[in-house]
């Protein structure tokens, strides 16, 4: 990556690490509404890793 994408990245990064956050708790509120006994470390593992699997079919596309 070269120094002008690294340097607008870096003005980024709050934001993309706000809208990662909200993406969980949009689906931590999805789990809870749909099992309301809800192991929530269980499901923030399961959750992460669907997040990370569609983060890298995206890279590989």
């Amino acid at each position: 990556m070269g120094k002008m994408e690294q340097l607008e990245l870096e003005a980024h990064r709050s934001e993309i690490d706000a809208d990662m956050r909200s993406l969980v708790e949009k689906y931590r509120r999805v789990f809870g509404w749909d099992i309301p006994e809800i192991d929530q470390q269980a499901a923030d593992k399961l959750i992460l890793a669907a997040m990370r699997k569609a983060l890298d079919d995206i890279q590989t596309q």
